[in-house]
């Protein structure tokens, strides 16, 4: 979402108005430039709105690999949609080619590149796992999210520590018991 002046300004005078209702005064010198820097932040966080997935996984090799190539521990944040507070973690993403490899570095886009917009973690493991499935069309793909959420620790219940862990299994993961148990071997590994 690359942001217009005209929404750059609308959005500046909204958090500005933002600001009056909860009873801060926006033009303290604190908060002068608040509503400008927050609307860049909004930029870029919410870039991913409107993109499809699948762009990330661009480049695409013919490779005769039969083995199971795991890419872990991909940091992500990104808002919940719920609240628009953050939440963070580590993506981990397993799949067998089918005569197709990508890059490595765009499993890192593509979960950057799903995390740039309003969220909740299990749509965003669902949408890696359909990106890979639809591009690659490997013989199986095992996607699992790690995930913090504020909105659940900062806030609400309140209850520091807690994590959430999403996975997606598709084709041949969905029922081999022992590659799933081979994935999640690799994840424990250093």
């Amino acid at each position: 979402m690359s942001m217009t002046i005209d929404r750059q300004v609308a959005l500046t005078e909204q958090i500005r108005a933002i600001l009056k209702l909860i009873g801060e005064n926006p033009d303290r010198e604190g908060l002068l430039d608040t509503p400008n820097r927050v609307a860049k932040m909004y930029e870029e966080v919410f870039s991913g709105v409107g993109v499809d997935p699948e762009s990330a996984l661009t480049t695409t090799f013919a490779e005769e690999y039969e083995g199971m190539v795991v890419v872990k521990d991909i940091h992500y944040y990104t808002f919940c949609e719920h609240h628009l507070i953050p939440f963070y973690g580590k993506a981990h993403i397993g799949y067998i080619p089918n005569g197709h490899v990508v890059g490595l570095s765009k499993f890192a886009r593509l979960v950057e590149l799903v995390s740039k917009r309003p969220q909740v973690q299990e749509r965003m493991t669902q949408q890696i796992a359909n990106a890979v499935m639809n591009v690659l069309q490997p013989r199986g793909v095992i996607v699992t999210l790690d995930g913090t959420h504020l909105c659940m620790c900062a806030r609400g219940v309140k209850k520091p520590g807690s994590a959430t862990v999403t996975t997606v299994k598709q084709g041949i993961f969905s029922d081999d018991v022992s590659l799933v148990r081979e994935f999640e071997q690799a994840l424990v590994r250093n």
